[in-house]
């Protein structure tokens, strides 16, 4: 095979943006990639002459398809549908389906790339896939919710399997719309198998799935801490987001000993200085998924709080910050205002939740920084281990559970540090995830030659 032509950064990055126009979220999570892995593979022939990266910053495909389905006033709808199947050097694609107006093909171009390094990290046999479809559940009836899944199902089911590619849960798709998408697949196939993870216990899901996103960053979050001899006990934490992930971060850093000051939704934040406490995070979840109310009623249930109606809560001082509700949530000036407020550790349970200029302040103040690729692999962690269980025809309980969490969070953890130390004991989180991640996905791909 003939030695390829280097590519310095730029040029390899025009080339993205050129492959892949109008897709800012994608060829910024490319970047963020591609600075560190660039550096990394400089003096190693065998990744320039397979152009591994180059492959890997290309889906494996992308299947785009029309979903209709009839409301309850008989009106035929219309929205449009997506899987991206990025990667599977290492397993079948894995990655959740999101139901929300905000997906494009960027975005799930985005999540799928990044999926594939993340699952990586956990060390199990998954490949790195994303889907959803430009569909808002909030505000339909279950009725409406379980004909738009039926309709998405009968066009995804001929593109999934258990060997193939295994979708899960994300934004908009929860136990409710997992179990109406694994009734239409079961239906079409005649088959029973575990093709869907995040399915309620009773037909083969995972007893830690709920927690396993929210608590998994937490972990990282407390590891980080541990590795410069701190701990969260007694540290005060800004949490965004009020859903599956930043309900179940703020119940473990209850349970660690630290202090939740904040939640959010896409309305507003809640700023409660007493504490948002079990009983208070109990409260949250049933706003949110029995009620489907605002995370404003908060602060009128509980008065000491406060809502800040429009904003993000990154200017409350804390120790602890984890943006858990979407992409480009942090961005430059915020990241600042939390550093100059003393923040400690950021960990993400979201999906890319900084951006890139925001990254670049907490790298340069040498603040902890567990990025989401790292950070929140606990919950695809735990959907690996519940592929395993529909497998073997077996079922862990809530307490091993926990502890291979623990162990896999521990191990991503470590796996970063190996990779992203510097002089004078700071760990670039960023760099350490980007390499090992990439190192294991690229030696697979070497494997197989050119496919």
């Amino acid at each position: 095979m003939a030695v390829s032509d280097h590519v310095d950064f730029p040029t390899f990055m025009e080339g993205v943006k050129k492959r892949n126009p109008g897709q800012p979220e994608f060829v910024q999570a490319v970047q963020e990639v591609a600075q560190d892995i660039f550096d990394f593979i400089g003096d190693k022939e065998e990744y320039h002459e397979a152009q591994i990266l180059r492959r890997i910053a290309e889906p494996d495909r992308v299947v785009s398809f029309r979903v209709c389905w009839e409301d309850d006033n008989h009106c035929i709808r219309v929205q449009r549908g997506w899987r991206v199947q990025n990667n599977n050097a290492i397993g079948p694609y894995k990655g959740g389906i999101r139901f929300h107006p905000s997906v494009t093909e960027s975005v799930l171009k985005f999540l799928a790339f990044e999926q594939t390094f993340k699952n990586s990290l956990t060390g199990l046999p998954m490949g790195g896939g994303k889907g959803g479809a430009n569909f808002n559940p909030r505000g339909k009836s279950d009725s409406e919710v379980m004909r738009f899944c039926q309709a998405f199902m009968t066009e995804l089911y001929r593109h999934i399997g258990p060997d193939t590619d295994v979708p899960a849960g994300d934004i908009g798709v929860g136990a409710r719309e997992i179990g109406y998408m694994f009734g239409q697949y079961k239906r079409i196939t005649n088959r029973w198998e575990g093709v869907l993870t995040g399915k309620a216990t009773e037909y083969g899901g995972s007893q830690m799935r709920p927690e396993a996103t929210g608590y998994g960053a937490v972990y990282f979050m407390q590891n980080m801490l541990k590795h410069q001899g701190m701990d969260v006990e007694g540290h005060t934490a800004v949490i965004s987001g009020s859903g599956n992930v930043a309900t179940h971060a703020a119940e473990k850093i209850v349970q660690l000993g630290g202090k939740v000051l904040t939640l959010s939704d896409s309305g507003g934040f809640i700023h409660d200085p007493d504490g948002i406490d079990q009983e208070r995070i109990d409260w949250v979840k049933q706003l949110k998924n029995v009620r489907r109310g605002r995370i404003s009623e908060y602060a009128d249930h509980f008065t000491n709080a406060t809502f800040h109606e429009g904003k993000r809560p990154w200017d409350v001082p804390c120790d602890l910050a984890l943006p858990c509700a979407t992409q480009n949530e942090l961005n430059e000036e915020e990241a600042k205002e939390l550093v100059a407020n003393g923040v400690k550790a950021v960990s993400e349970g979201a999906n890319m939740p900084t951006t890139l200029e925001g990254v670049k302040v907490f790298h340069d103040a040498k603040i902890m920084y567990g990025p989401g690729k790292a950070a929140n692999a606990g919950g695809v962690a735990v959907s690996g281990l519940e592929m395993s269980q529909n497998s073997e025809r077996i079922s862990w309980n809530h307490e091993r559970l926990g502890e291979m969490l623990t162990e896999l969070m521990e191990g991503i953890h470590g796996k970063c540090v190996e990779y992203g130390k510097q002089d004078g004991g700071y760990v670039d989180y960023v760099k350490g995830a980007n390499i090992a991640g990439f190192k294991k996905v690229a030696d697979a791909m070497l494997a197989f030659g050119v496919v």
